[in-house]
């Protein structure tokens, strides 16, 4: 059993494979935190672990138990105003304005497995799979307020996810101000936050600091989890790398606006806050009311941060991502907007797709300026119904005819914006979110439908559903160009208006869950500009996700790496497009570019239809070669070897290695080439000790110790009686590790 409970002593210890989770209730009701690390052994109590002294200048629960002092304690989901100074889990108002309420202990229960939540994103799981799930139930009876603490645990993962249910119990309104999905506090701040900051085109960089005093936080105000910033971060011990040493994993199962935040107070103590972001929210709770938190995911490694990726990996294939695609081979595709971009027709598109087929590429992928009048990005945003001049045969022609190449077919929407340059703004100009009186703001030409309003849900679902239906759609690239400004509610009362941005995120959750019911063999991909909304929500609805519109090779090396601790390979779309690089202006070898996108979904994003002979029998070989090691490069263990942002940053590798070690992959990849450089040797990862491999087909064999812990001999130094014919910048090197037979 992964939960053990000490009813008398109301010890609750939650354990996975390798971690222990504990708390207990506290003699005032409230729930403390009493340990979450390396697993230990379950006990009746852990008075050491409770252990309190009394310190000056502080307040205390009562006279007579001067030693609790609410601001030096671990607690489970801290309230306001009752004495700890520190940030809270939640706070509410209630009808008399006051602010303060005390939730205290008032039962709990185990339920085999985990169900979903009804209305959001969330991970699952069956009882045969070793999921429980612990709710402990608290209540404040003078204001009426419940709030179910959910704690899931994942025993085979070492992952245990948190959310919180508010209920009003009582015959008055009451606000939620904060509503956070888990808190987390740790006994001292020994740690560096890693979190992963960026921008549009350079997602996902890693930043790493020591906790201070104080409060460090990353978050989102943008009606999405954003390209600057992601829902995902990490507590590491300084001394931890990725192999050895303790490392604590936050992610938030949402896509809204977030606040990860960690708080150092004056006793070293470490508060961990990850939810709904507490500015622009709040939610008011009817009698009979609940609101539901988002679902908060923890994991524990005392083995390193790829031990944590890969832990987590295996969550979301499990416990998380949509399963009729969690373990699919995902296709190969060709998208043609860096080929056409608005300028197309049907013959052009035919000739893309028919040589597509004949590289071996599977998935055809229409996107943007199919629809209304689209050629340019000023209009029809919207209006989901063919353009007769660029397709005057209409879509389900072009679909009939791309299926007829033997290809799968897939097609660009972007279903929450409009244009006012279109159809359904002369008819609905009131369904664009602005604020009454004043100018909207404009992102990229276009603004944002009202998606709290179930009737605009409806509509846009409607639209799409006849484009699916009608051609047959094998795939769904779901885009999303800006964030949302001018949040306003047009149908949302006055006192309500703070509760738009998370109405806005469960419309997007609620037409994919449509879209997804009726069509439950479409593949759908999450985009926005990018890597704006590269989140465990989307990927909850869509297994994979454009991770950058920058396609740059040697970019794409730092935002796959930094992605990679978070997320799993087989959730980025990884493409190779034309050079010079439309982002970067950087010309890298076509070899580089599809050894740096094996490593996820591979597609092309270029007019193949246009490449040298010699170029298309390279992207043959490239398509051959990732299918015969698809599953390795999707779904296979992943290893980060040496980094982009350490040291010189100008080396990185990575590795992949099969279910039963027989097979790695590595890749090595080296920006600048560099003169005369020392001796160099590749240390592999995660291959078995006793069985020998070949690298590359080699006649020499290596055991595997050898290989990780002696390492392989690379060769550097160019062959100056060799011509030189090409730059030896950018390069990319596979060493293919196959065990012998």
């Amino acid at each position: 059993m992964s939960i053990s409970v000490n009813q008398q002593a109301k010890v609750f210890h939650l354990q996975t494979a390798h971690s222990s989770y504990i708390f207990h209730v506290m003699a005032n009701g409230d729930l403390g935190q009493l340990y979450f690390g390396r697993k230990i052994h379950v006990k009746d109590h852990y008075d050491n672990l409770a252990k309190r002294e009394r310190r000056e200048a502080m307040v205390s629960w009562g006279n007579d138990v001067d030693d609790f002092q609410p601001d030096n304690l671990k607690t489970e989901y801290a309230a306001f105003g009752r004495g700890d100074f520190r940030d809270p889990a939640y706070q509410i108002a209630a009808e008399n304005g006051s602010r303060i309420s005390e939730l205290a202990y008032a039962g709990y229960h185990i339920d085999e497995g985990k169900a979903r939540l009804s209305e959001l994103p969330s991970a699952f799981g069956q009882p045969s799979e070793g999921v429980q799930t612990l709710t402990i139930d608290l209540a404040d009876p003078l204001t009426g307020l419940q709030a179910s603490l959910h704690y899931s645990v994942f025993e085979q993962e070492d992952v245990i996810v948190r959310s919180t249910t508010f209920s009003n119990l009582s015959d008055n309104k009451i606000i939620l101000r904060r509503a956070m999905s888990a808190q987390l506090d740790l006994p001292d701040s020994r740690f560096q936050m890693i979190s992963f900051a960026g921008s549009w085109a350079r997602e996902r960089q890693e930043v790493k600091n020591a906790l201070k005093p104080g409060i460090q936080s990353v978050g989102s105000l943008r009606t999405a989890s954003s390209h600057q910033e992601n829902p995902f971060i990490m507590l590491a011990r300084p001394e931890t790398t990725e192999d050895t040493g303790d490392v604590f994993a936050f992610n938030l199962i949402y896509s809204g606006n977030f606040l990860d935040q960690v708080e150092v107070n004056h006793y070293d103590l470490t508060r961990v806050l990850i939810g709904i972001h507490p500015e622009e929210f709040a939610w008011t709770l009817d009698p009979n009311e609940s609101f539901q938190t988002p679902e908060a995911v923890l994991s524990f490694s005392k083995q390193g941060f790829n031990q944590l990726s890969q832990q987590l990996t295996n969550f979301y294939a499990n416990h998380l991502v949509n399963p009729r695609f969690a373990k699919q081979s995902r296709p190969i595709l060709v998208n043609n907007w860096e080929a056409t971009y608005f300028d197309f027709n049907e013959d052009k598109l035919l000739a893309i797709a028919k040589k597509a087929a004949e590289l071996g590429i599977e998935l055809f992928v229409l996107d943007d300026g199919w629809f209304g009048h689209r050629d340019d990005d000023h209009t029809s945003l919207g209006d989901w119904f063919v353009d007769k001049k660029k397709l005057p045969q209409g879509l389900p022609h072009l679909a009939d005819a791309v299926h007829g190449l033997g290809l799968k077919f897939g097609l660009w929407f972007e279903p929450e914006m409009i244009s006012m340059a279109s159809e359904l703004y002369k008819k609905h100009p009131d369904w664009l979110i602005a604020s009454p009186k004043r100018q909207p703001i404009a992102g990229r030409n276009q603004y944002v439908l009202d998606f709290t309003r179930n009737e605009i849900v409806d509509a846009v679902f409607q639209m799409m559903a006849q484009r699916i239906e009608e051609s047959h759609l094998d795939y769904v690239k779901w885009d999303m160009n800006r964030y949302i400004t001018d949040m306003f509610g047009s149908e949302l009362p006055a006192d309500r208006q703070l509760e738009m941005a998370h109405r806005y995120i469960l419309g997007v959750y609620h037409l994919y869950q449509r879209l997804i019911d009726r069509f439950p063999d479409v593949l759908f991909e999450s985009c926005a500009s990018g890597g704006g909304r590269f989140d465990l929500g989307m990927m909850y609805y869509a297994p994979q996700a454009w991770t950058s519109d920058n396609t740059d090779a040697l970019s794409r090396i730092q935002i796959q790496y930094g992605t990679s601790y978070g997320y799993a390979p087989s959730m980025m779309g990884a493409h190779v497009s034309d050079v010079p690089n439309y982002q970067t202006g950087r010309i890298t070898p076509l070899s580089t570019r599809g050894r740096v996108a094996y490593f996820g979904d591979l597609g092309y994003e270029l007019d193949i239809t246009k490449l040298s002979e010699k170029e298309q029998q390279e992207i043959k070989k490239q398509v051959a070669f990732y299918k015969r090691h698809r599953q390795l490069f999707q779904f296979g263990t992943f290893y980060r070897l040496q980094s982009p942002f350490a040291g010189d940053k100008n080396v990185a590798s990575w590795e992949v290695v099969n279910a039963d070690r027989t097979l790695a992959i590595t890749a090595r990849y080296q920006f600048l080439n560099r003169p005369n450089p020392a001796y160099l040797r590749l240390y592999f990862k995660g291959l078995s000790p006793d069985r020998l491999y070949r690298i590359n087909g080699s006649e020499e064999t290596f055991f595997g110790d050898e290989l990780e812990n002696a390492g392989y001999a690379v060769d550097q130094i160019l062959d100056i009686n060799q011509p030189m014919t090409a730059s030896a910048d950018f390069s990319a090197h596979l060493f293919i590790a196959q065990a012998v037979e």
